[in-house]
């Protein structure tokens, strides 16, 4: 059965329907509250959940290791090729993680923030180098679930191919509200999962999880683990479906695009991006949630002003 965990200012907390109970814990980290199951389960309902102010429940640092087009949807709304693609990882600075209520503040000189909201994979175990996990053992690897919003400042990924840098901005992390801990029965439910983004109300993506996903985490952690160790309290992020800001220009004029040098094939491209009015401004509420239909699993509800 699943056990949902907030971080706040003050500690450690276990969600019970509407109310909280304090964790009795000398935890600090993530990977520390990890180690001491024991104290998550023998925490008391004593207050009121509506009451607490959540922070990430990922702390750092940490390893923030995430997916590139890892959703069929995606892929194709940028103009890839799905059959094609082949598992590719990329680092996010643990410094860009923030709450789940916190303003995401952009770099002044950014103009096209995008939004990605993702499911996030918190690992609960080393996982060396050579780890084969499977189906049958990813709890062995998995703790729990997040939900996670990758913010990505595109013309800095793009103009000058710095993902790291576009995607690590602090605030460009927004991790939580809840870490809900998971067996290994309840990590087959992934696929189940609705994953529902909205700026200013409207949504923007929406999505179950289903088949859409090309690379599941635990092949995914196979994969990684071939050059990557991770450690309890890292943090997967799998990918985001269909749906970002950011749009692949028609066929036609990404053949006339090839043909140019690169300054202008980018000052073209972004001069039809600036007409894009899907990219987050001052002022954007933006909220993410993911969820099973029924409600069993819920990883709560992000919700961040633009700064």
């Amino acid at each position: 059965m699943s056990t949902t965990v907030i971080r706040t200012a003050e500690g450690w907390w276990r969600l019970d329907g509407d109310r909280a109970a304090r964790i009795d814990t000398p935890a600090v980290t993530t990977a520390q509250l990890l180690a001491d199951r024991s104290a998550i389960t023998a925490a008391a309902a004593d207050t009121a959940a509506s009451t607490l102010t959540p922070l990430s429940p990922v702390t750092a640092p940490c390893r923030v290791v995430a997916q590139l087009l890892n959703y069929r949807s995606h892929a194709r709304d940028v103009g890839a090729d799905p059959k094609t693609l082949q598992p590719t990882f990329f680092r996010k600075s643990s410094a860009s993680i923030s709450g789940p209520h916190d303003p995401i503040t952009p770099p002044a000189d950014v103009t096209f923030v995008d939004y990605e909201i993702e499911l996030g994979a918190v690992i609960g175990a080393d996982i060396p180098l050579g780890t084969v996990v499977t189906d049958e053992n990813l709890g062995e690897f998995v703790a729990g679930l997040v939900v996670v919003n990758d913010i990505s400042a595109r013309e800095v990924q793009l103009t000058r191919t710095q993902v790291y840098e576009s995607k690590s901005y602090p605030t460009f992390t927004p991790v939580g509200p809840r870490l809900v801990l998971l067996d290994r029965d309840e990590l087959t439910r992934i696929p189940q999962l609705r994953m529902t983004l909205r700026v200013n109300n409207e949504v923007r993506q929406d999505h179950v999880i289903g088949d859409d996903l090309i690379t599941p985490p635990a092949q995914a952690l196979t994969r990684l683990a071939r050059f990557q160790n991770m450690a309890p309290g890292d943090l997967l992020l799998t990918g985001t479906p269909i749906g970002t800001a950011i749009s692949a220009p028609p066929k036609i004029v990404q053949k006339i695009g090839e043909l140019l040098p690169p300054a202008w094939k980018w000052k073209i491209f972004f001069a039809r991006q600036a007409r894009n009015s899907r990219y987050l401004s001052v002022d954007d509420v933006v909220t993410a949630t993911i969820a099973t239909p029924d409600g069993s699993i819920d990883l709560g509800t992000q919700r961040m002003v633009v700064r």
